[in-house]
């Protein structure tokens, strides 16, 4: 994108409130025209006293007081306009930041977790907050100068050439060089402002990635490193940030140095066109105020240059990502099938994410309503990606899904997964309350709801040994609580949504046997008349389930009942044979689990 394209369009974004704006820029137009008015009043005036007879009788007092006047109109209104202007540009601009950030913040967390997968959160925090930032204060300028100076240029240097033309190609020439001056600047610099904002994207990243594994970097001691890192992102940025810096300040000095130089010249070439009478003494005023104006002006203009070229790529990082088109969203003629019964169907899909090695090959099952399949199988097998197909993550390159006979591609994707409940490997919490996190399955839960779910999650007890109870914060990604403990409290927050089609992700890979012997005979319970859908590797966990399939590269090599699958004597007969030989050295209650899965005594 070019600068103007990024200009029109961060403009193009207070559509919502172009009423205000184009009343915001009419007033820019008065206020711009209404500024000539005091040079040509005062050279007037000049010329008024200049001319005038020494004789008080004799003195043009009416034509004084009138030219005084209108100077005091004028004046008046300029007042006028730039309080209105000053006033309502900071409140469109306020709102309208706040407007964006809203709309950016909702369309980031729409977009599909393959977009989260390979951009860095703190990246899009970084786009967020700097984007509106700049956004902010492009619209804050334009209406408080960039457009009143563009006016300016528009209309006082035809207004100048009308006046006297060759004092009006002094000032023209003057723009000239201005213009030459900027865009050599801008040509030598641009490159070096990609690479400043592209360090300030890194330098957001690591920062973000460096807080967010707090433990980890204590735990191998590496603050030193870690702060030396992030400091060698800071002297890159500084290596590039600095002679930017040079180039404009360069162009401030000649900014300031033109002023006395123009006004000189004005001086000089007006005494020698005012000796043949080709100017008056009140012109020459007239376009000493003309020149202090323009240089104003240029200013600014080389200041909104300057502010437009330092934040052209965080505004193109802004809209590339406010501009990214979800691969999962929903299609115009989606519809909202309400509450499922949870008959669920994969059509021979087939998925991969590099669109070379599958991830899930020619997977075809069906699970009927109450119906819990176990997807096992060693890490990368492809179970977690085939569950996360069934609530749209991502879309299969091919086959279908369907539940209750209802291709899930033409469901709305909020009403799909209201009915289906995802308990995560990781438990995943925000930094709020224990109550606000379970509610986020049920918004208007009672608080008798919240403990029962708790209760039946095996989290109320400590729940209740925790000060503040249900009103606790648990900290950041849950870092007050221990592992068990998130993961009951997202097992519990999945019970109160009681969606129809349940996906556990290996729900106690985080707890001990004890406690996961008491959340599976909860599970057994909730899981009546919902289908359920159950990855895990310790094959204890997946004893009772109806059906299970054995995962390899992404396709099903073996499936059956777990009695079906040992006595065949295959894959998944091995598989249970060798955790049992692991869980030997394990506690005993997993071991006796194990081997009673694998048949063996304990």
């Amino acid at each position: 994108m070019t600068m103007i394209r990024l200009y029109l369009r961060a403009l193009a974004l207070l559509a919502p409130v172009k009423r205000l704006a184009w009343t915001l820029a009419v007033a820019n137009l008065a206020l711009a025209a209404a500024q000539f008015a005091e040079p040509v009043l005062f050279g007037r005036v000049i010329d008024t006293l200049s001319g005038a007879p020494a004789a008080p009788d004799a003195f043009p007092w009416s034509t004084l007081i009138g030219l005084l006047a209108l100077w005091a109109v004028f004046g008046l209104f300029t007042i006028g306009c730039g309080t209105l202007v000053a006033l309502y540009a900071d409140r469109l601009a306020h709102q309208q930041r706040q407007a964006v950030l809203q709309d950016y913040f909702e369309h980031v967390l729409g977009l599909p977790l393959s977009y989260h997968g390979a951009t860095h959160s703190g990246r899009l925090m970084k786009v967020m907050l700097q984007g509106t930032d700049a956004l902010f204060g492009l619209w804050l300028a334009f209406f408080r100068d960039n457009l009143a100076a563009f006016v300016s240029f528009f209309v006082l240097l035809p207004l100048a050439l009308v006046l006297n033309w060759r004092l009006g190609l002094l000032l023209l020439a003057l723009c000239a060089v201005f213009a030459v001056l900027t865009a050599f600047v801008m040509r030598r610099t641009e490159e070096l402002q990609r690479l400043v904002e592209s360090n300030y994207s890194e330098l957001a990243e690591r920062a973000s990635d460096t807080l967010g594994n707090v433990a980890l970097v204590h735990s191998f001691a590496r603050v030193d490193a870690e702060v030396t890192g992030l400091k060698t992102v800071i002297d890159r940025l500084l290596a590039a940030q600095i002679p930017v810096l040079s180039w404009w300040a360069m162009v401030a000095v000649l900014t300031r140095a033109s002023t006395t130089l123009t006004l000189l010249a004005i001086v000089v070439l007006g005494t020698l066109l005012h000796v043949r009478g080709l100017t008056s003494v009140g012109e020459i005023v007239t376009f000493m105020g003309f020149a202090t104006m323009l240089i104003a002006r240029l200013q600014d203009a080389v200041w909104f240059v300057n502010r437009v070229f330092a934040e052209a790529p965080r505004l193109a990082e802004f809209f590339e990502v406010a501009g990214t088109v979800p691969a999962i969203r929903d299609r115009p003629d989606a519809i909202d099938p309400g509450r499922l019964t949870g008959l669920v169907e994969f059509d021979d899909v087939s998925f991969s994410y590099d669109g070379k090695r599958p991830a899930v090959a020619g997977l075809t099952v069906t699970a009927r309503p109450g119906e819990t399949i176990a997807f096992v199988g060693s890490t990368g097998a492809g179970k977690t990606t085939a569950l996360a197909l069934l609530h749209r993550a991502f879309d299969p390159q091919s086959g279908s899904i369907r539940i209750d006979g209802i291709d899930i591609r033409t469901m709305k994707l909020a009403a799909l997964r209201r009915n289906i409940g995802v308990v995560f490997q990781e438990g995943l919490l925000f930094n709020r309350s224990i109550a606000e996190n379970l509610r986020i399955g049920k918004p208007d839960a009672t608080e008798a709801e919240l403990r029962e779910a708790a209760a039946r999650a095996q989290a109320l007890d400590f729940i209740a040994r925790t000060p503040g109870g249900f009103d606790a914060r648990v900290g950041e990604r849950g870092r007050s609580l221990s592992g068990g403990e998130r993961q009951r409290l997202s097992i519990a927050r999945a019970l109160l949504k009681e969606p129809p089609i349940l996906i556990l992700d290996e729900p106690t890979s985080a707890l001990d046997a004890r406690t996961e012997t008491k959340l599976m005979a909860a599970l057994d319970e909730v899981m009546a008349g919902r289908t359920t859908f159950v990855i895990a590797h310790r094959l204890a966990t997946v004893r009772r389930a109806d059906r299970i399939l054995l995962f390899e590269q992404g396709r099903v090599v073996e499936q059956g009942s777990f009695d079906e699958l040992m006595a065949k004597g295959g894959r998944f007969a091995e598989l249970a044979r060798d955790q049992f030989i692991a869980g030997a050295t394990g506690s005993a209650a997993e071991t006796d689990a194990t081997a009673a899965a694998a048949g063996h005594p304990g």
